[in-house]
């Protein structure tokens, strides 16, 4: 019996309908937050798309930020440029969902970033 319900779960999560084009709008930036994980200080920080600003050791670049249509505090997704700031060594490119950050979270030693939101005009 125990071993019928792990089949059971799969079988109802593939008989669900799978969204796989949902609707987004464009944000004209982000809000982002950065810990340096040796001091254990966090601080926010707004970021125009196309913009980049330097926190400690990292230089952090907004290239596009975009949520489901009609909800820009629900589940932004921002594409982030990550470098150290002194050798220009990429730490970090891709996207990064606000909800589900472990998802593809950037690997640093000192510091982590997560997006919030994106932010609208």
């Amino acid at each position: 019996m125990k071993s019928f319900l792990p089949l059971l779960a799969m079988a109802c999560s593939l008989a669900m309908p799978i969204n796989a084009q949902q609707a987004v709008s464009s944000g004209t930036g982000a809000e982002l937050r950065i810990l340096d994980k040796v001091s254990g200080q966090s601080s926010n920080y707004e970021l125009a798309s196309g913009a980049s600003l330097q926190v400690g050791q990292l230089t952090v670049a907004l290239r596009a930020c975009r949520y489901p249509e009609g909800a820009p505090a629900n589940d932004a997704f921002a594409y982030l440029d990550v470098s150290e700031t002194e050798t220009a060594v990429s730490v970090f490119t891709g996207w990064m969902v606000a909800s589900s950050p472990a998802l593809n979270a950037m690997e640093h030693s000192r510091y982590d970033v997560w997006v919030l939101r994106c932010k609208t005009s």
